[in-house]
């Protein structure tokens, strides 16, 4: 390779980049590559690992070539380097063969710095044939951990980098990354054949993001709630669905918010003017999946949402990662529930064998952080290998865990057991496996391996497995036991655990978060901004469910006729005081307003007034509009006297969805006549028979009333039917 002065890279800094200083390792890894070295980089999103390739390209004679993984990541990049003067160009599916044709010939005549290439047309041998002949000076593997089936987005086309570029001839080699484990970095190193390359490794701490988890409930409402104080300010919202994508942008565009989505799915040409729009700020929000964002150079994206559990801490890491890239404040919140970590888990059943127990182990990890009350920061950093003091949490920007302390407990017993439970196994499992021998599971894997012989079997069975999982985990990043290289999940007793059970020592241990009632909440309770069900204000709770048994003896009805409790629930915890506010609140339409509102609206104005109550607007939100083209679609088509199953059958969904849909309409005060149906599938006398019991019932429930009659005297779609004429006729 060609000397280059201290001085030229320097001014090529300043002039070309627009930058006066180097920035950690940066000046290094220059040096190293245009020194000839295969160079191996691994440094956090923001850090300037870019710079570590552009700037040697634009020193060095000839072409470098960037293989890199996504077309937005190209585009964008492209867009830079051209805006710098520089003659880049990007090679992949989304050119026509014109303009493959123009970035060939401009290539080939010696005009182009920067090539970005994908990895799947770097495999094309038309394209293999065209690198061979031009002069290439450097070959740069960017985000190189989709190089490894470890990491968290593995490319089945990045195997055969290695063998495409030694066809191509003698050049450096500088793989790069955001995220990577040992395991991880092993894995690159063997599969680019990059032993003997020059590692250069930057701290993975970023000192001016906040970290926060929060259990994924009333999920919207939060949503609105977080982002109210932050309106105008560049986000990201990663949803694991295209679907949810698309909902969430609808949902936040309807609530004012600038909002677009971002998915694969998108026409080319929308996904590209949403990211420009994000890029150029007419768009603050991006509601993306993962896809959106690697290399993506916006620096001042202010917060990170993962509105779905992560698949992988690599992955979560590089996607908190886009947050505060210009060193100011980012906010990182991911809502957590287990349902999603199961949800991942059925995602994987397809895969190979390997493939199913890696992604195991990789949702294992994600669920170990959010459930862990220890630092967040300094569970991220031991993952990826690195030391880190909690104390020293509150100097950077924080997490949730160090403003809030979890509760902690004396735990050298707790510890002792965990270290014995991996000395006495052989130092051969995981953590699954050990929890199972402490607590006494009589499993077949822990009998076949005679575990149940143990010292320790059986020594924890008082505590939940939760607890024992917290421990073994908190034991790892004591450093008293280290995952095993070789083996993923597999935990072995460090130095420090053997000195540790010759002589055990006081040692503070964290209860772990409990997230126990979310496992039993299905998916919709959690994606649906659904009424409150604690935190109301009881003293109105209790006034209004007073003023509600008042005017159901004024009106002759039962009172579950006017407002349900959980209706009642939510409006001591909104406060509305006008007709406006109180149509917003669960069960409650235009009908019911006109009809029951006016008493309790004022009966809430006064309550306010009289306690200096601050309403908490922030929370209040609006729905998409989707859901009312649905709603009037059916009502439409009920005025029409459509049969129910022909009208279920043309908005493809079952007969007892469409009863669903048509209850939620009823109960927000719509008026709807189903007489035409109900003749034809109730006499007289059982129509009869239903009303009555529930206009003499406590309330409207199903169950109670299914117990009321036998089974072979109503069906359930029967009950369910006159109760929707009931609440039709004398509720609505």
């Amino acid at each position: 390779m060609s000397e280059v002065s201290t001085d030229l890279l320097r001014s090529t800094l300043k002039e070309v980049f627009g930058y006066h200083h180097f920035r950690g390792n940066q000046e290094n890894i220059i040096n190293n590559i245009i020194n000839g070295n295969d160079t191996f980089v691994i440094m956090p999103t923001g850090a300037g690992k870019s710079l570590c390739y552009q700037l040697p390209a634009v020193v060095l004679e000839g072409t470098t070539i960037v293989i890199s993984p996504l077309i937005a990541l190209m585009k964008n990049q492209v867009d830079q380097l051209r805006a710098l003067g520089l003659t880049a160009y990007f090679l992949n599916s989304s050119l026509s063969k014109s303009e493959i044709t123009k970035v060939k010939k401009e290539t080939l005549a010696g005009n182009t710095k920067l090539l970005y290439v994908a990895p799947e047309s770097l495999t094309k041998e038309e394209n293999i044939e065209f690198l061979k002949k031009i002069n290439i000076s450097l070959v740069a593997i960017d985000e190189a951990h989709c190089i490894s089936e470890w990491g968290h987005d593995f490319r089945p086309e990045y195997r055969r980098i290695k063998t495409i570029i030694g066809d191509l001839g003698e050049m450096p080699v500088v793989a790069l990354t955001a995220t990577a484990t040992p395991k991880v970095q092993i894995d690159i190193q063997r599969n680019l054949q990059m032993d003997n390359a020059t590692v250069f490794k930057s701290s993975f701490n970023r000192h001016n993001l906040y970290y926060e988890v929060r259990p994924k409930q009333n999920i919207k409402k939060q949503i609105i709630q977080f982002l109210k104080p932050r309106k105008g300010q560049s986000g990201i919202i990663y949803c694991l669905s295209r679907k949810k994508v698309e909902e969430i942008a609808q949902f936040l565009a309807v609530n004012g918010f600038r909002a677009a989505p971002y998915h694969a799915g998108l026409e080319s040409s929308v996904r590209m003017a949403n990211q420009d729009g994000f890029l150029s700020e007419d768009i603050d929000i991006i509601v993306a999946t993962i896809a959106f964002g690697m290399g993506i150079d916006k620096p001042d994206v202010r917060f990170v949402i993962h509105y779905d559990t992560p698949k992988s801490i690599e992955g979560y890491y590089q996607e908190t990662g886009r947050a505060g890239r210009d060193g100011l404040d980012g906010h990182c919140l991911m809502f957590y529930s287990y349902n999603d970590i199961l949800k991942l888990e059925k995602f994987n059943k397809d895969k190979s064998v390997t493939e199913r127990e890696n992604g195991k182990v990789l949702l294992e990890e994600v669920s170990a952080y959010a459930e862990s009350a220890v630092c967040r920061r300094k569970q991220l950093l031991h993952y990826f290998g690195e030391s880190w003091d909690e104390a020293e949490c509150q100097s950077t920007a924080g997490c949730d865990a160090c403003n809030n302390p979890p509760e902690s407990f004396e735990g050298q017993e707790h510890i002792v057991t965990a270290l014995k439970a991996v000395s006495e196994t052989g130092e051969r499992f995981g953590i699954g496996h050990l929890v199972d021998v402490i607590r006494g599971s009589a499993n077949q894997y822990v009998l076949s391996y005679g575990h149940d012989k143990t010292s320790i079997y059986g020594k924890g069975k008082e505590e939940p497995k939760e607890l024992w999982s917290s421990i073994l985990r908190q034991a790892l990043i004591f450093e008293f036991i280290e995952k095993d290289i070789d083996n993923i999940g597999v935990l072995k007793l460090t130095g420090k655990g053997k000195d540790f059970l010759k002589s055990p020592h006081d040692i503070k241990i964290t209860k772990p978060h409990d997230y126990s009632e979310l496992t039993r909440e299905t998916e919709e309770e959690m994606d649906e901004p659904s009424a409150p069900t604690r935190g109301y204000d009881e003293n109105l709770f209790s006034l209004l469910k007073d003023l509600r048994k008042k005017l159901a003896s004024q009106k002759d009805l039962p009172p579950y006729v006017i407002f349900q409790d959980n209706s009642l629930e939510e409006m001591a915890t909104t406060y509305p005081t006008d007709r406006d506010q109180l149509t917003k609140i669960n069960g409650v339409g235009t009908g019911k307003v006109s009809k029951f509102g006016k008493p309790f609206i004022e009966a809430i104005k006064k309550y306010v007034e009289d306690n200096d109550i601050i309403k908490p607007d922030d929370i209040l939100i609006k729905t998409s509009g989707d859901k009312s083209k649905h709603k009037i679609h059916i009502i439409s088509q009920i005025d029409r006297q459509i049969d129910l199953e022909e009208i279920a059958e043309s908005r493809g969904i079952s007969f007892e969805a469409l009863l669903d849909e048509i209850e939620n309409i009823v109960y927000s005060g719509t008026k709807l006549n189903l007489d035409y149906y109900i003749e034809d599938y109730l006499d007289e006398d059982a129509e009869e028979e239903l009303f009555d019991y529930f206009m003499e019932a406590e309330n409207d429930s199903l169950e109670d009333a299914l117990d009321e009659f036998d089974e072979d005297e109503y069906s359930e779609e029967e009950i369910r039917l006159i109760r929707i004429k009931f609440l039709s006729e004398v509720a609505n």
